[in-house]
């Protein structure tokens, strides 16, 4: 899960007490479901670009929008935008 979490520390408890998923990782969204039994969770909806950090694809392509919006980066990204650009047959 890519994002900003603000949690209560009792959620290392439900953590520690969560099963491994199928890939043998510990799943966030299994401890604030178990967090959830005792406790209130509280989100807030902005409006923007949401990017799945989950899939290879979706990472690279957070990391791009987020390069190119950056001033301090894009210049860089751009160049290497064009490198790849190389390499694709059409």
């Amino acid at each position: 899960i890519v994002g900003r979490y603000i949690l209560p520390p009792e959620i290392f408890e439900c953590l520690e007490n969560t099963q491994p998923g199928a890939k043998g990782e510990i799943q966030l969204t299994d401890g604030l479901l178990a967090l959830l039994q005792n406790h209130e969770l509280f989100a807030y909806e902005f409006a923007g670009v949401r990017y799945d950090g989950g899939t290879p694809m979706g990472l690279l392509r957070a990391s791009l929008a987020f390069a190119l919006d950056r001033e301090d980066t894009s210049t860089e990204a751009i160049a290497l935008l064009r490198e790849f650009q190389d390499r694709i047959v059409r």
